[in-house]
């Protein structure tokens, strides 16, 4: 039999790394046991029709892909030794338990646990126990991997006052590990204040403000791992969403979550989210910020109810040899009911019919008559009924009011009067007549204003968990179409106010958790830098005063301090060489410069014969340089970076501030080293 994870504490003594690793090589003979004992389950005779068995195949595969045995992935990362048994009676000279912490639960062929799933409450205190509080764990030991080699392990004596508290070099080593290919859990790393964000209940809504490198995309992934872990039935029922910036962003993290063995969950941008047209066009920074002012939503509920209108002629109904009438004054207080409900346009339309029908079938009793539904139902559907409802709650469709909006400037106006002055109604309107909506071309903003019409109109579905990250970069509009995805279910909104580089860019947390619908949202802050090295950091933190004062600066644990060196490079080729060096290191490479000075500079590479990657591309063994528009540097990293001309990515934004937003961005993408080279001068936020 294998050895269990919670075998007792005085277990034979031997080779502690030889022990370590035949649990390993157990755990993963344990683990193939329970992949093929599900792929041989036989699911012919267990199933009512072929849907049930289609359905149950697709799970099947779900779950054998969940057991998955990832060759370079540790199947567990550390081991708790606990004092006394979890949860049992601490008797003096009770034995505690051993249980090894990995990324999923694995068990032996008597279902005894031989690697514990790190959501597990038993394995909290990997996360969280410390010399001044072990939650009675007696030994914590970290394992150290090439590979998918165990290597090395590392112990913490929690309860032995003796031993002085010390860094773990494991753990800096895990968190400096050089990088190729997509974005890696940080399950192995994860700290204490980030642990709490992470096991944080469904029910509520968290805001995480964190600067580069403290982990806040991690947290938010692993949240969802956890919930999912926590709170599965649930979840499976209502749905789970990870929301990024752009594709390559999502293309970059789409590995963290299926490498935790989570594969249900969804991933889309916000432009995904409100695919309701195609976008063709794109607005002027003047217009997308009027388009996405959250008072838009009030000018579009105008523009919508302004079809409702009263009814002037009553509604005679024939039913065989009878004639019911229902006077205008009564339809119309029946409108009057529905608009006073507030409840959406399109749910009043369908209710509208019935209600007219209710009215009839109270004079029918009255009359001596017991109709039952299906005399309302039919009355309902009467043409009569029909034209009225027609004529007095008309349906319309969302992107064609959007439509007359944006190119009626009278209907703009009618609606906007008082909530947008008239300048900036001009902004959003278009110059050129518009004839149908396939011949428009929408932009993103219009398409935010088409879902908000469509939600206007009948309830968008809500899921159980919205993950959204670089939340900054939201427009009031865009947080709104975010907000109605999760109305019955929670978020995690992830962000940092100093990388915010849109016109329209968050101000304040308050503020985006009000227009998300999740005003009792918490705020949480990471400070603690675990990957951008402390002089790379210090001198990126020059901008804050002048990009987002009062904003905490990102301080640095990383004992490693890094490299970062300043050059003066008059020619592209000096460019090009800085690259060189850094691809003599290990791990992946980004050139990163103004979007305008992209093509000059890939021409300059592939002149040197250096291959190199588009961003969102994975990086491989032999090609590991990506060219990076500084545009799409949000939320990446690389182990090393040659930032070029920073004066150039400022320059390349519609005003300064936006610009010093961007050159952050940049300068924090990497983790090991920084090359910064430039012909002009610096900005001045830069100087000493």
């Amino acid at each position: 039999m294998s050895t269990p994870a919670h075998e007792p504490l005085d277990a034979p003594l031997g080779d502690p790394l030889t022990r370590e690793r035949t649990h390993l090589a157990s755990s993963r003979s344990a683990l193939r046991a329970m992949r093929e004992d599900v792929e041989a389950l036989d699911i012919r005779d267990v199933t009512a029709n072929w849907v049930n068995a289609e359905v149950l195949a697709h799970q099947i595969d779900e779950r054998i892909k969940a057991l998955a045995d990832l060759s370079d992935t540790p199947l567990f990362f550390g081991r708790l030794d606990y004092l006394h048994t979890p949860g049992a009676d601490r008797a003096e000279g009770a034995e505690g338990e051993r249980f090894y912490i990995g990324r999923r639960h694995v068990h032996d062929a008597d279902g005894d646990p031989m690697v514990i799933d790190w959501r597990a409450p038993v394995s909290q205190p990997f996360y969280r126990a410390s010399k001044k509080d072990p939650m009675d764990i007696g030994l914590r030991r970290r394992f150290g991997y090439t590979g998918g080699d165990l290597t090395a392990y590392e112990d913490e004596h929690l309860s032995d006052p003796a031993e002085a508290a010390a860094t773990s070099k494991l753990l800096q080593r895990e968190i400096e590990r050089p990088r190729v290919g997509p974005m890696r859990d940080i399950v192995a790393t994860i700290q204490p204040e980030q642990d709490e964000i992470v096991r944080s209940g469904l029910g509520g809504t968290v805001c995480v403000q964190g600067g580069p490198g403290t982990g806040k995309t991690a947290v938010g992934l692993h949240r969802v791992a956890y919930l999912l872990y926590a709170h599965r039935e649930r979840l499976a029922r209502t749905g789970t969403l990870v929301i990024g910036p752009n594709k390559s962003f999502l293309h970059y993290i789409e590995q963290v979550l299926p490498a935790l063995g989570e594969l249900s969950v969804q991933q889309a941008t916000v432009d995904d989210l409100v695919a309701h047209v195609e976008v063709r066009g794109t607005d002027e920074a003047a217009a997308a910020v009027v388009k996405g002012d959250a008072r838009m939503a009030e000018v579009l509920r105008r523009a919508l109810y302004s079809h409702v209108s009263m009814p002037t002629e009553p509604v005679v109904v024939v039913r065989g040899s009878r004639r019911w009438r229902v006077p205008a004054y009564e339809l119309e207080d029946l409108v009057r009911e529905l608009l006073e409900r507030d409840i959406r346009y399109g749910a009043a339309r369908e209710a509208l019919p019935q209600r007219i029908a209710h009215a009839v079938l109270v004079q029918m009793e009255r009359a001596g008559e017991a109709p039952d539904d299906r005399v309302q139902d039919a009355v309902a559907r009467n043409s009569a009924v029909k034209t009225v409802v027609k004529e007095a709650w008309p349906a319309v469709d969302p992107a064609k009011l959007v439509l007359r909006l944006l190119a009626d400037a009278d209907f703009l106006a009618e609606h906007a009067e008082g909530i947008l002055d008239e300048d900036e109604q001009k902004t959003i309107l278009w110059a050129k007549p518009v004839r149908s909506v396939k011949s428009a071309k929408w932009s993103a903003a219009d398409a935010v204003l088409i879902d908000e019409a469509a939600d206007l109109t009948q309830r968008t579905h809500s899921l159980g968990h919205v993950v959204l990250d670089e939340a900054q970069d939201l427009s009031p509009m865009q947080y709104r179409a975010v907000g109605r995805r999760c109305t019955t279910g929670s978020a995690t909104v992830l962000g940092d106010l100093a990388q915010g580089t849109t016109p329209w860019a968050t101000r304040s947390w308050d503020e985006a958790l009000a227009h998300l619908g999740k005003r009792e949202g918490v705020i949480e802050e990471l400070t603690a830098g675990f990957r951008v090295p402390t002089d790379v950091i210090t001198y990126a933190s020059r901008l804050l005063p002048h990009i987002a004062p009062g904003l905490t600066p990102v301080a640095s644990v990383r004992e490693n301090p890094g490299f970062f060196d300043l050059r003066t490079s008059t020619e592209t080729a000096e460019v090009v060489a800085a690259c060189e060096e850094l691809l003599r290191n290990e791990g992946s490479t980004g050139l990163i410069a103004a979007d305008a000075r992209v093509p000059a500079l890939a021409e300059a590479l592939t002149a040197a014969g250096i291959t190199y990657l588009a961003p969102g591309e994975e990086t491989t063994r032999e090609t590991r340089l990506t060219l990076v528009p500084a545009s799409l540097a949000k939320g990446l990293e690389y182990d090393y970076v040659v930032l070029d001309e920073p004066q150039a990515v400022v320059d390349g934004e519609p005003d300064e501030r936006t610009g010093l937003r961007r050159l952050y961005v940049a300068l924090t993408r990497a983790v090991s080293g920084l090359i910064v080279t430039h012909a002009a001068p610096l900005p001045s936020q830069l100087a000493e």
